[in-house]
């Protein structure tokens, strides 16, 4: 069978670091197995246009391996070319790059290797929320410039503590960001989900549902992201919705850039309703040069904690997950159920999810 991975170019640092498993380079580490069987594997990091390699070989591959840093975005009218495409796999979590509903349509499986990022990003949310509140990145690019003007930053910096903090979504990322939050001392911590946290979850993070989003954000100092993208979700925080955050409010969105309307997000850290966006997902990725979350400041000139697409691919989330997509080809090699937690559609269509699920 033909295996089309889409991975992101690791250049030097993929040479000389080996676990950088997620890269074209590395591999995710499968080409000795799946040729060692027979198979053929095709990887490369080119996946725009009808002259790409991710186009010009989805017409005929079985499997289709991608990741959420350098998706190849499988439309229904690429699918509809794609006759042999039987499973989609996302070395990683969030597969938004599928069109699912085309999926179902054709029967491809899509599956992702879930939980292999859940601790990492996690920690990336409360580093992103430190950096907003004590405003690090500012007094940092002082001592860069070699400057030295104590109150320019500190006008704009706080503690976390006594600060009201809330998560969009409760899930497996969500809980374990209320987790890390418990030894900060908020004041409170917050989470809107559709459905409630199980009783013993709520009670060991102390943590308060509030079932209205417009009232949920209008309550929270930190807003942080963490569910994942559909037709639901997708420009979540708009315009609209921003009008009732808190003036000076700081948003942390690592789950996905679309949830996130682009030009309101800016125009809301220019105006310094928020004092801050921290995150690592874009509504396009790799983000354009042009890309106003790139280069917003609040009128403060801080307020900006933007990277790339990282925050679940560290070294340790990379090796979770290039042995889970290696588990998922076996189990399809060797039709053997795949584990349920990792379904997103299986052979009989759409797996129920909770909304906070990631």
């Amino acid at each position: 069978m033909k295996v089309l991975a889409i991975l992101y170019t690791g250049g030097n640092a993929a040479r000389e670091e080996p676990r950088l498993l997620g890269t074209i380079e590395n591999q995710l580490a499968l080409r000795e197995w799946l040729e060692g069987q027979g198979h053929e594997l095709i990887v490369s990091d080119d996946k725009e246009g009808p002259d790409s390699v991710f186009q010009k070989h989805i017409v005929d591959a079985e499997v289709l391996i991608t990741t959420p840093f350098h998706p190849g975005y499988l439309t229904a009218e690429l699918m509809e070319k794609a006759k042999n495409l039987k499973i989609c796999v996302t070395a990683g979590v969030g597969s938004d790059h599928i069109d699912l509903n085309a999926a179902v349509k054709h029967g491809v499986e899509v599956l992702e290797v879930s939980g292999s990022n859940v601790v990492s990003v996690a920690e990336h949310v409360i580093m992103s929320i430190l950096l907003l509140v004590r405003n690090f990145i500012p007094a940092h690019e002082m001592i860069e410039r070699g400057d030295w003007q104590v109150s320019d930053v500190a006008r704009n910096a706080y503690d976390l503590e006594g600060k009201v903090v809330g998560t969009i979504g409760a899930g497996r990322i969500g809980f374990r960001v209320l987790q890390r939050l418990v030894p900060f001392n908020c004041k409170e911590l917050l989470y809107y989900d559709y459905a409630p946290l199980p009783e013993h979850g709520a009670k060991e993070v102390n943590a308060r549902r509030v079932e209205d989003l417009k009232e949920f954000v209008s309550q929270c100092d930190v807003v942080t992201v963490n569910c994942p993208l559909h037709e639901g979700t997708r420009g979540l925080v708009n315009e609209e919705l921003l009008k009732h955050f808190k003036k000076g409010a700081w948003l942390v969105n690592t789950a996905r850039g679309a949830i996130c309307d682009r030009d309101a997000v800016a125009a809301a850290i220019k105006s310094g309703h928020l004092n801050g966006y921290s995150g690592d997902v874009w509504n396009v990725q790799p983000a354009p040069k042009e890309h106003p979350w790139r280069y917003m400041k609040n009128p403060l000139g801080g307020g900006n904690g933007m990277v790339p697409h990282y925050s679940g691919t560290t070294l340790d989330a990379q090796a979770r997950y290039a042995k889970g997509t290696r588990s998922i080809l076996e189990n399809y090699l060797t039709d053997k159920p795949q584990e349920p937690q990792n379904v997103i559609i299986g052979r009989k269509g759409y797996e129920t999810k909770a909304y906070g699920q990631r």
